[in-house]
């Protein structure tokens, strides 16, 4: 493949190459009627920028690595939609790779990231570990944590009002009368899992309801899981009335379990949710749910890195977005 090259567009236009290089770059010193025919020899042979020319220069490859957990939950489609949006406007681009919740992907995404020089990164991190974040602290890459936090380490992070999203899913659930309510939430070691149930007991204390462990059941945090969860649950007959599940899709599975034992929703058993991803309000019954900020956590997080990118902030900074609980039919 032959590129076409600045000094070839210079040369049919019959400027200089640094007079073509302003007027692509959209430099002010630059008379407008010669900016324009130079874009458009540009245009008509198929000029393509450079940006490894660009990098080299500049020390910039205006390029930001995304590190996701799980870009199969469309709870990372909103948020990604606004990382895009706000990347856009700084002219900047999102290379995006996916660790499957997998600790070793997560590593090797972050190291295919450095070696294509991102300016920065953002990362939903597994928490199965922490030795890639400590590296990055360590080698001075600016990035940010978004949806999750570190308590034993400091760097930037934007994440959710965890707690205050179970207590609001759980008190819900105690003011339609429910003493029993059982909790399927994520492994412990992820903050909003942590949280969420800290949440959940917050709002069991509050009312003066006993915690029963025995409802309490943890696991991975897709439909199939939140299916076997319940319908386990239901095996033992542990008389639960409601269940506050750590997100919609987790909901989803446990709706089908409770369907298929011949039980009513929210006749039988309530459901909470969390996410609320756009499937929550169109199926039936429509799942109440915790709604997050999702398009806001994207369009912050980008304006956390750059923040750092761009040297304008020293200090780590943590944001902690609010929460609502959204009331439908569950």
């Amino acid at each position: 493949m032959r590129y076409i090259t600045l000094k070839m567009v210079a040369e049919k236009a019959g400027v200089s190459v640094n007079t073509a290089s302003r007027a692509i770059n959209n430099k002010p010193d630059i008379n407008e009627e010669t900016k324009n025919r130079i874009l458009k020899v540009a245009q008509k042979l198929g000029y393509i920028r450079n940006a490894a020319a660009v990098a080299l220069r500049t020390k910039k490859t205006g390029t930001i690595g995304v590190v996701i957990a799980d870009n199969s939950n469309p709870f990372y489609a909103e948020v990604l939609n606004g990382m895009e949006e706000a990347a856009r406007e700084k002219n900047y681009h999102i290379i995006l790779t996916n660790t499957q919740r997998n600790y070793k992907k997560e590593e090797e995404a972050i190291n295919l990231l450095l070696t294509k020089r991102v300016d920065g990164l953002l990362i939903t991190p597994v928490q199965d570990k922490d030795d890639d974040i400590k590296n990055l602290i360590d080698a001075n890459i600016p990035f940010i944590i978004v949806g999750r936090d570190f308590k034993n380490i400091e760097v930037d992070a934007i994440y959710n009002d965890e707690v205050k999203g179970g207590f609001l899913a759980t008190e819900y659930l105690i003011k339609k009368g429910h003493k029993r309510i059982a909790l399927i939430d994520g492994f412990l070691h992820k903050s909003p899992a942590k949280g969420r149930s800290e949440g959940y007991k917050k709002a069991l204390d509050k009312y003066r309801i006993p915690l029963d462990e025995s409802l309490v059941s943890v696991g991975d945090i897709n439909i199939e899981d939140g299916y076997e969860r319940t319908k386990q649950m239901l095996k033992k007959n542990l008389d639960f009335t409601a269940i506050f599940a750590y997100n919609d899709m987790m909901a989803f599975g446990a709706m089908q379990a409770i369907k298929e034992k011949g039980l009513r929703i929210p006749e039988d058993i309530g459901l909470v949710g969390y996410d609320d991803i756009p499937f929550s309000s169109h199926i039936s019954p429509a799942l109440t749910t915790i709604r997050l900020k999702k398009q806001e956590l994207g369009v912050e997080s980008v304006k956390l890195l750059f923040s750092r990118i761009n040297g304008s902030r020293k200090k780590m900074k943590k944001i902690i977005l609010d929460v609502e609980l959204i009331i439908r039919e569950t």
